[in-house]
């Protein structure tokens, strides 16, 4: 009985706090649990509580939350959203001298050119193009944004996926959902603010470090959601475990920190930590059901594409992110082609026909879904990789990287459809008009969730650190 626990008898007593807390919250998952914590405390401006309570924005943004469609690998901008008739017509020469020096992350800037043997399409009011790849995100053009003129730092893959995670090439800084957490907290009290999902079990370039919180504290970071029986880690009762027991250890382990915290009043970190444990247990009751897509209806599956095998894992993916914003989540990732499956440098033609076939239904079907259930206006969906691809061939029938010009593009939280915003060369190797730096890209983003880029500090070492490292502007232009 827990009236009968003797503390003045505690045994084998740690040398140091961290030790302490350590051996505290062993057999439950606590560091992972620790980063799921939400807001409803008391607890000092240092507590894990008050870091995730509701904020209020710098000024009024459409977008409470966020889809990103991270496509990983670097998706061929030319082959998709951005025609380029001058490549077929010069297709197997050279890179004409005009365009410069080119140097490419494979060093074959001098190969010929590949040409691009798609059919293209306008579509929608506005005319936008696309190719055969993507029919069902065509038919979404007037909701969707494009835009062609992206540009990035990162050469090769790492670099790549951190910079558009982090803003940085360099890992180490919060990830952009971390700012957005960071900056805006969590609407709800039962599930982490920033979810990280997978279209497999492939490692994604860099790892954990795309949704870490950086120097920022650890509630601020992603949280993985995979598939099978534990869909958060650390999350399901232990086998054996009754919820009165659950509930006994919990209260056991809230009167030991709670004595140790009475000793110990300038260690405010102790309430986080007992918070931390009360979300765990009311999250055991409430995640189970939003990641439960069996109620959904069949015309619903159907629609994302649960019924054919191709689309069947994205789709689950799609569906869960949209139920996860629609109880609040801050921030949703979808990783497509995790482990850098759009990586074409050869056989592009057989990469991207399948990695499209698999991605365009279920994400044509979000922004319906979202749309028919009234939820586009308040959830902004970003679609792009780390960067795109050249127009020169690489081993006869790839392309190379290319952070110089690519495309990404947004719909919903604000943003107003049926535009082309930007522009590439002839060739679709650099942007030309409308450059948007990737901290121009992030800065967007947190504008149309209602936070300024360069108003959102976090004090590291006294140190004033922002989510665009000091540069980068919204694109106005893009609002509805």
């Amino acid at each position: 009985m827990l009236h009968n626990y003797n503390f003045s008898n505690l045994q084998n007593s740690p040398s140091s706090r961290r030790q302490w807390l350590a051996q505290a919250g062993s057999g439950f998952g606590a560091l992972a649990l620790n980063s799921l914590l939400a807001a409803n405390s008391t607890a000092k401006e240092t507590t894990i509580s008050t870091h995730l309570s509701s904020k209020i924005p710098h000024h009024f943004g459409k977008a409470k939350s966020v889809i990103f469609l991270f496509m990983e690998g670097g998706p061929s901008q030319i082959d998709l959203f951005d025609p380029k008739p001058l490549l077929n017509k010069l297709a197997g020469k050279k890179l004409p001298d005009s365009f410069g020096n080119v140097i490419t992350s494979m060093g074959e800037s001098g190969s010929p050119l590949l040409g691009c043997p798609r059919t293209w399409k306008q579509h929608g009011k506005a005319g936008t193009w696309a190719s055969e790849l993507i029919p069902h995100t065509a038919n979404m053009l007037d909701d969707i944004a494009v835009i062609r003129s992206c540009v990035a730092d990162g050469i090769n893959h790492s670099a790549g996926v951190c910079q558009m995670n982090t803003g940085s090439i360099i890992g180490g800084r919060p990830s952009l959902g971390s700012w957005a957490t960071y900056g805006l907290g969590t609407e709800n009290q039962n599930l982490p603010a920033f979810v990280v999902l997978q279209d497999n079990q492939g490692q994604v370039v860099n790892g954990p470090r795309n949704w870490s919180a950086g120097f920022m504290p650890a509630v601020y970071q992603g949280i993985r959601i995979q598939g099978g029986n534990e869909s958060i880690p650390n999350l399901n009762t232990p086998e054996g475990v009754s919820e009165n027991q659950q509930r006994g250890k919990l209260d056991l382990l809230k009167l030991i920190n709670q004595k140790y915290a009475a000793n110990h009043p300038e260690e405010s970190e102790l309430d986080a930590r007992l918070n931390s444990y009360e979300l765990a247990f009311r999250m055991q009751a409430k995640a189970p059901e939003a990641v439960d897509i069996s109620t959904e209806s069949a015309a619903t599956k159907t629609l994302y594409g649960f019924d054919q095998k191709e689309t069947a894992n994205m789709a689950k993916l799609c569906l869960l992110s949209r139920r996860l914003v629609e109880r609040g989540v801050r921030f949703v990732q979808i990783y497509h082609g995790a482990g850098s499956k759009w990586d074409a440098h050869s056989k592009l033609e057989e990469n991207h026909k399948s990695l499209c076939k698999g991605m365009d239904q279920p994400v044509a079907a979000l922004l319906i879904d979202l749309k028919r259930r009234g939820l586009l206006d308040s959830t902004l969906v970003v679609w792009g990789g780390e960067f795109g691809r050249t127009p020169m061939s690489e081993k006869g029938d790839g392309r190379d990287h290319n952070p110089t010009g690519f495309t990404m593009w947004m719909a919903g939280g604000g943003v107003k459809g049926g535009q082309t915003i930007g522009a590439t060369d002839e060739l679709g190797l650099r942007a030309i008009e409308n450059k948007l730096h990737v901290h121009d890209l992030h800065a967007t983003i947190l504008h149309l969730m209602g936070l300024d880029n360069m108003g959102l500090v976090y004090k590291y070492k006294g140190r004033p650190e922002r989510p665009t490292l000091n540069e980068g502007e919204p694109f106005l232009a893009i609002k509805a």
